[in-house]
C-alpha cells in the first residue's frame, strides 16, 4: 500500500513536470569526488555528505543533490543558445547523513526526491523557468490535497541568490515559519527579516557599575537576580568563523540566527565556541561574557542599538556590568539583522501586520542558482553572435 501511494505521488509529479516542459532522465547516485571538488562543494557541504572510497582508494560521494552531475552533462551536450531553455529532472533516491532523522520519514538518510535543473540563456529567461517550477510545485501539492505555504528561504548548501520553500503546515514540523497576518509575506525563520526595533527613549547614561552575580550565568537567572527586564540585557556569544573567534551580540530576549550571521561574515564554517575558547577570548568562564574590553570582531544585532544603560557580563567570574552603553563602553565592528524573529514582531514588508509563527514540514524547494555551477564547472554556450 505504501509503495502504491509513492507511485501515485510520482505520477502526479511527472505529469506536472512534463506539463511544465521538463524532460525526465536518470543520473548516477555514486558521484566522483572530482566533480564536487571542481564546484568547491566537496569541502563546503559539511557532514551531511556521505563520502566513500572504492578498492583503488578513489573518493566518491552518495548523491545528496545533483547540480554538479547535471552541469557536467549539459556542458558536454549543449553548445548553442538554440538548445535552450532546457529543464531536466529525475526522480531518484538521495542520501544525506542527517543529524536528526525523525520517524523514519522526515530528515531520513535515504529518501526519494524529484530534482530538476533548468539551463537558460540569461537572467530573464531563468526568471521564467523559476516561475514555471514555482507554479508546477503549487499544482503538485494542490493535487495531493496538502495545506501548504510557499515561503522565502535561505539557499543553504545549494547556493544561489534566492529561493522558496513549500511547507506543509503541521504541529509536528521541525521548521519554523513566520507569516504576516496582514499581507502575503511568509518566510522560513532562518530567512525571516526582523524589522529594526525603535530605539529606546533618550536616557542619560549612568555610571558603569560592576555588580556581583554569584553563579548567575543565564539571561533568566541574571534578569531575576538583578530585577531587570531581559530586553535591557546584552547577550554576548562567542563563535568560531572558519576557526577565528568572533563575538555576536543580541538583545537578552532575542535568539541568535546563525544562518544570518554566517552570511554577514561570509564564512564557510560557523559554530559556537567551546568553553576553552570562551575563556581564552573573554578571560571568564561561560556565562559571564560581555563586549566591554574585548578585542575580537564584534557583530551586533540592530536591536542592540536601542539598549540604554544595559546589563551584560563583566568578563569576570560571578560579575556583571550595569549601565553599559554603546559607544562609551564598547564599540561594534558591524551592525546587521542577526536574530530570529518572534511571534508579534512587526512585519518587514507592510506597516499594518505582525508576524505569526507556525510549524511546517518542507516538501519542496525552488532555487534561483544563477551562474553558481555553470561558472564553477565552466559550462558555456555560443550566443546569437557566435560568442562564448
Amino acid at each position: 500500500l505504501g509503495l502504491r501511494s509513492i507511485r501515485k505521488v510520482e505520477n502526479i509529479v511527472r505529469e506536472e513536470m512534463n506539463r511544465a516542459g521538463a524532460i525526465e532522465l536518470l543520473m548516477p547516485g555514486v558521484i566522483p569526488a572530482e566533480l564536487w571538488q571542481e564546484s568547491g562543494r566537496w569541502d563546503q557541504y559539511g557532514k551531511e555528505l556521505l563520502r566513500i572510497r572504492d578498492r583503488k582508494d578513489s573518493e566518491f560521494c552518495l548523491g545528496p543533490t545533483h547540480e554538479e552531475v547535471i552541469t557536467d552533462l549539459v556542458r558536454r551536450e549543449i553548445r548553442s543558445y538554440r538548445q535552450m531553455p532546457v529543464n531536466l529532472y529525475q526522480i531518484q533516491s538521495k542520501f544525506r547523513d542527517e543529524i536528526r532523522p525523525r520517524f523514519g520519514l522526515m530528515r531520513g538518510r535515504e529518501f526519494i526526491m524529484k530534482d530538476a535543473y533548468s539551463f537558460d540563456v540569461d537572467g530573464d529567461a531563468a526568471d521564467l523557468s523559476y516561475e514555471k517550477m514555482y507554479q508546477a510545485y503549487r499544482r503538485i501539492f494542490e493535487r495531493c490535497g496538502l495545506k501548504f505555504r510557499a515561503v522565502e528561504a535561505d539557499t543553504g548548501a545549494i547556493g544561489g541568490s534566492s529561493s522558496h520553500e513549500f511547507m506543509v503546515l503541521a504541529d509536528s514540523g521541525e521548521d519554523a515559519i513566520a507569516s504576516c497576518n496582514s499581507c502575503e509575506y511568509a518566510a522560513n525563520v532562518e530567512k525571516a527579516e526582523a524589522r529594526p526595533v525603535e530605539a529606546a527613549e533618550h536616557a542619560d547614561p549612568r555610571p558603569l557599575e560592576k555588580v556581583a552575580t554569584p553563579e548567575k550565568r543565564t539571561i533568566d537567572e541574571v534578569s531575576e537576580f538583578l530585577g531587570v527586564h531581559e530586553a535591557s540585557m546584552i547577550k554576548t556569544l562567542v563563535l568560531l568563523a572558519d576557526n577565528e573567534p568572533v563575538i555576536a551580540l543580541v538583545r537578552g530576549d532575542h535568539e541568535l540566527n546563525e544562518i544570518k550571521l554566517k552570511h554577514v561574515l561570509d564564512c564557510d564554517e560557523l559554530e559556537m565556541a567551546g568553553d576553552e575558547v570562551v575563556t581564552k577570548v573573554t578571560g571568564a568562564p561561560l556565562g559571564f561574557a560581555g563586549p566591554v574590553g574585548l578585542k575580537a570582531k564584534i557583530v551586533a544585532d540592530l536591536a542592540v542599538k536601542g539598549i540604554k544603560n544595559g546589563v551584560t557580563g563583566a568578563n569576570e567570574k560571578d560579575l556583571h556590568l550595569k549601565n553599559v552603553n554603546l559607544g562609551r563602553d564598547f564599540q561594534v565592528t558591524t551592525f546587521a539583522d542577526i536574530r530570529n524573529v518572534v511571534h508579534g514582531d512587526a512585519c518587514p514588508r507592510c506597516e499594518a501586520g505582525v508576524l505569526e509563527m507556525w510549524r511546517g514540514i518542507e516538501v519542496g524547494h525552488v532555487f534561483k542558482l544563477g551562474t553558481k555551477y555553470s561558472k564553477a564547472l565552466k559550462a558555456t554556450f555560443l550566443d546569437a553572435d557566435g560568442k562564448e
